[in-house]
This record gives C-alpha cells, sequence and structure tokens, in this order.
C-alpha cells in the first residue's frame, strides 16, 4: 500500500471508530488519540492512531472496561506543536476523555504537559525521549536514554571500536538534550571533546551535502568514525541517501538511529531502502522478534487493518503495553480516576513482546530490555543484540545537575527530590 494509501485508510479507521457520538454521556470510557495524521511526523505517527484503535477494538471485543464500550476520540494535531496543547485541552475540557494515548516529538509532549498538570489529566507517552523529565500525569513507556542512547554508544564504544562520534539530530529539545547526556558520558569513557561533532538540523531538511562532509572529514585522520543519530522524520531519507552518494558504507561509517523503525523503512522505495541497509538502530523492540506474544500481536494487527504487509515497530510496542497496563489498573482500582489510575499504575506488570515482562517503576518509567538492529533489505532488522530488561532513568546519571536527582511517585511522592538537600523540588500540588 502506497503511503497515501495508508493515511487515507488510516482516516477512514478513525472515522469508523469515532462513529460512537450517538451514544449518551457516560455510556462509554473515552480515550483521546493525540497524534499527527499529516505534517512532517505524519509518517512516524499515523500508525500509532491506528495501534490504539486496534487496542480499543480489542478490548471491546472483551467486553470493553468496567462495563462499559471504550470510545476513541482521534484529533489531528498536525505536526504543530502549540496545536497539540490546544487539541490536548480540548479532548480532556471539551471531550472529557478519561486518558490520553499520544505525542511523538519531545517538544509536542512538553508543549502538552502545561495541560496535563493544569486540569490533572493523563497522558501515555509511547517514544523514546532523552528523560530529565517526570511528571505525575504522565507515563513514559518509551526508553530513557539509559535504555537506548547510552547502550547504543557503549555498542560502538565496545563492539565496534567506534573513536569519533558524530552526534546529529533534529533541532528540538529531544536531541539537543540526549546529545548532552551522550558528549558527557563520551568524556567519561576518555573521548575528547575534539573527537566529537554536534550538529542539528531543522525539521524536515533536505540539503545534508556539508553536514555528511564534515562527518567525512572527521576520520581524515584514521580514527574510527559512528554517527549517533536523533534525526526525526523525513529528514532521515535525504541524510541516507547523501551518505550513498558519497560512497560511504555501514563499515566505512556506521550509524545508529533511534528513530528510524520498521514504519519509516516501509515508506521507502527500493532505491532508498538500498541505503540503509547494514546501518543500526537501537530500539526496545524489534517485529523480528521470535516469541508467541510478538506473532499473535502482529497477526491481531494485520487482521485489524486487513494489509499483511503493514509492518509494527517499537512506538507500538510501547502503546500496547501502556494501553494494557491502563486497563488494568482501571479494573483494579475499579475507577478511570486518575488520581486513583495513577496509584493503581506502579507496579504493574504486562508480558512484552520480546519474550520478558515490563514493569512499571514508581518513577513513571517502564523496565524494558536494549536491542540493536541491523537494517535488511527486506526493510527488517536483524537482532544483533539485545539485554535484559533495564529500568528507565527519568534523571540520568551523567549530567550534575540531574545526578542528586530521584523520581519517585509512590513513596517519596515526587518527580524531582534532590538527594543531597533532602527537598522535593516537583509536588504533585505544584500543578
Amino acid at each position: 500500500m502506497t503511503r497515501f494509501g495508508k493515511l487515507m485508510a488510516g482516516a477512514a479507521l478513525a472515522t469508523l471508530f469515532s462513529a460512537g457520538g450517538a451514544l449518551a454521556e457516560g455510556d462509554t470510557i473515552k480515550v483521546g488519540v493525540l497524534h499527527s495524521l499529516s505534517g512532517t511526523m505524519a509518517i512516524s505517527e499515523t500508525t500509532l492512531k491506528d495501534t490504539v484503535l486496534m487496542l480499543i477494538d480489542e478490548q471491546n471485543k472483551k467486553g470493553g472496561l468496567l462495563g462499559k464500550k471504550i470510545e476513541p476520540v482521534v484529533v489531528d494535531p498536525a505536526s504543530d506543536w502549540p496545536l497539540f496543547a490546544e487539541k490536548a485541552r480540548e479532548l480532556i475540557s471539551v471531550d472529557k476523555v478519561d486518558v490520553i494515548f499520544g505525542c511523538w516529538t519531545s517538544v509536542s509532549r512538553k508543549s502538552v504537559l502545561p495541560v496535563l498538570e493544569e486540569l490533572n489529566g493523563l497522558l501515555f507517552y509511547p517514544v523514546q525521549y532523552e528523560g530529565e523529565e517526570s511528571s505525575y500525569n504522565v507515563f513514559y513507556t518509551g526508553a530513557a536514554p539509559n535504555q537506548q542512547a547510552i547502550p547504543a554508544v557503549d555498542y560502538f564504544l565496545n563492539e565496534l571500536g567506534v573513536q569519533k562520534f558524530a552526534l546529529l539530530g533534529t533541532d528540538y529539545v529531544y536531541p539537543r538534550t540526549t546529545n548532552n547526556i551522550l558528549t558527557a558520558y563520551l568524556k567519561s569513557k576518555g573521548i575528547a571533546e575534539s573527537d566529537i561533532f554536534v550538529n542539528y538540523t531543522p525539521f524536515g531538511q533536505s540539503d545534508w551535502s556539508k553536514i555528511v562532509a564534515d562527518v567525512k572529514a572527521l576520520g581524515a585522520d584514521g580514527k574510527k568514525v559512528g554517527v549517533i543519530s536523533t534525526i526525526n522524520g523525513d529528514a532521515n531519507i535525504g541524510f541516507y541517501k547523501e551518505l550513498a552518494a558519497s560512497g560511504i558504507t555501514a563499515e566505512d561509517i556506521p550509524v545508529v538511529a533511534f528513530s528510524v523503525g520498521e514504519e519509516e523503512l516501509s515508506g521507502l522505495g527500493e532505491g532508498d531502502l538500498k541505503n540503509l541497509v547494514g546501518q543500526l538502530a537501537a530500539w526496545n523492540y524489534f517485529e523480528s522478534a521470535d516469541t508467541p506474544e510478538n506473532k499473535a500481536f502482529i497477526d491481531g494487527w494485520h487482521k485489524f487493518t486487513g494489509n499483511d504487509k503493514r509492518v509494527t515497530n517499537d512506538p507500538m510496542e510501547a502503546t500496547y503495553i501502556g494501553f494494557n497496563m491502563w486497563v488494568n489498573a482501571v479494573t483494579e482500582a475499579g475507577t478511570t480516576n486518575v488520581d486513583k489510575v495513577e496509584d493503581a499504575m506502579i507496579g504493574q506488570k504486562f508480558p512484552n513482546l520480546t519474550g520478558t515482562t515490563a514493569e512499571m517503576l514508581p518513577n513513571h518509567h517502564l523496565t524494558k530490555p536494549v536491542l540493536i538492529g541491523e537494517i535488511q533489505a527486506d526493510g527488517q532488522f536483524d537482532i544483533i543484540s539485545q539485554t535484559d530488561p533495564v529500568p528507565g532513568d527519568a534523571w540520568t546519571d551523567f549530567l550534575p545537575e540531574s545526578a542528586v536527582l530521584e523520581s519517585d511517585w509512590k513513596t517519596l511522592k515526587c518527580g524531582m527530590y534532590n538527594t543531597d538537600t533532602k527537598t522535593c523540588v516537583q509536588l504533585k500540588s505544584n500543578y
């Protein structure tokens, strides 16, 4: 199916599953779906909207939740970061949703955060991010830096012998904060600051010739160069195309990406995909994981979409885990009340799709395995490294101002507890 066809099919699904408006107020449990269906991030986010609709459909077929049907309320913030905040306010205040599943970029999450905290809404955020945050109103089901970025750097250092690092990112909060953490981490590992090249480009960047030339020039002294990529959205296509045009292979300069997964690869033509073969990505899930749970998830996805060519990816698994934990927490609490659900969420366990179990920690982050995958010609990943589940850190150990902070919403009731001063900077009452 073409990209246009996928978007049209997704729109049809949204219309079909938003048709519950005929039901009386209170007859349903409303779930907000806050993902870009247009603009530069639609290439990634449309699939997550469809994933939530599938999970709602499956839960409704089991009898719903608390004796009610679940009704999705789908909105399109259109890759417009301020619009995310407007749509979140509308979902909570007007549509009266009980929970929101959404956002991809950190700038969209940061836009939504003040609205959630003002109105005591609840967001499940399913994408890898930069950490340095722990809100009472958010459950972070994607990877923190210690569950993706830092293990990827370790793989470059220990397995590939990389000596110089190019940290290339899209110009917004996730790449900038992640690269600050990685720069500090690399220095702690003995990498000189002069051997770390950092560059940021706008969303949708298309001209990569100078940047790729600069990366190539890093290796003029014979040292092994590697690229850590926090490039997001469709800018990735131009970046990898320029690498290929410059004659750079994965053997010459390996690239590990944090925002290139199966969905992004499925949208590429054969020529563009060829440019990526052999390069790497670090995630917590790949579709190629060989487990019964993953097979059932893929089969359900193909049945729901009516298209056995539709791929799965890491943020889909994070959405799947978060949704099922939310269902179990609501069932345990006997209500969709945010405060009671928040309390019931901590300690929830649910099987992930790679063969182990995810657990929601008091800092509102999950335990997650770390996987390194090599891009194959068919758009899938060969899993070349996998760890046991790693607890997500809200605050990194590699920035001095963060190393003293702890998040614990269960015992300390604090998202930003300073272990030196024994004081809480961030309480729920601050909201």
